[in-house]
């Protein structure tokens, strides 16, 4: 099992979320996964500036890294996203990728995949960007299994405890043992099954501006 990673913090490597991302891929090793970890700085993935390119013809023409990331996690198993809660969201850097993912989210171009999600911040409140997160997954087509969030100012010296560790190496073990076993819970796929109803929907009506959208879901079992 091959496992994509995507992390928005600032910090890269040294970061409290690297670091919490790591006993979760910990967790995966354990059962037979491997993994890519990607930082994103700002600067590899930029805005997206909303002209419908990707609709119009499937891919974006900004020339940066966001093509080659997308491949990727075609190419994988599974997606972990990563980011610091900053403001009651997730960090710039991660937005920014989220945000140009637009035409997957159309065609739920990421069908198939397993997924999870992992926040740190200073002082808490991460149950909402997690649960957005996994939202996020599940408009690409991905089946998320949870997530794992720290706060480090809870935390003696900023140090991972025994139990948090293990809650970040259960979350990797699920995630390898869910695409495993193609575990699928009925509720998270009547949620991405009438999500995509909605794209079939608004990508038929705008049939005539997104010519590469409209030939995909036209390729597609009706509904």
């Amino acid at each position: 099992m091959q496992i994509v990673c995507i992390v928005g913090s600032p910090h890269g490597p040294r970061g409290n979320t690297a670091r919490l991302l790591q006993e979760v891929l910990a967790g995966a090793a354990a059962h037979g996964a491997s993994a890519e970890t990607i930082f994103l700085d700002g600067h590899s993935i930029l805005p997206c500036n909303g002209c419908d390119a990707c609709h119009k013809i499937g891919r974006c023409v900004q020339e940066d890294d966001f093509e080659a990331v997308r491949g990727k996690i075609v190419a994988a198993d599974a997606l972990i996203l990563a980011s610091p809660n900053y403001i009651f969201n997730v960090s710039a850097q991660l937005k920014a990728f989220l945000d140009r993912c637009c035409g997957i989210v159309h065609l739920l171009g990421f069908s198939g995949k397993y997924g999870a999600a992992v926040v740190t911040s200073g002082g808490g409140g991460d149950e909402p960007i997690i649960d957005y997160l996994q939202r996020f997954l599940m408009v690409t087509g991905i089946h998320p299994v949870g997530g794992v969030h720290a706060t480090m100012g809870a935390l003696a010296d900023g140090e991972f405890t025994a139990g948090l560790k293990h809650e970040a190496q259960g979350l990797g073990a699920r995630l390898v043992t869910a695409f495993q076993a193609q575990a699928r819970d009925p509720r998270v796929e009547m949620e991405i099954r009438d999500f995509g109803r909605r794209m079939r929907e608004l990508v038929l009506w705008k049939r005539d501006e997104w010519p590469h959208e409209y030939q995909i879901w036209q390729a597609r079992e009706p509904g």
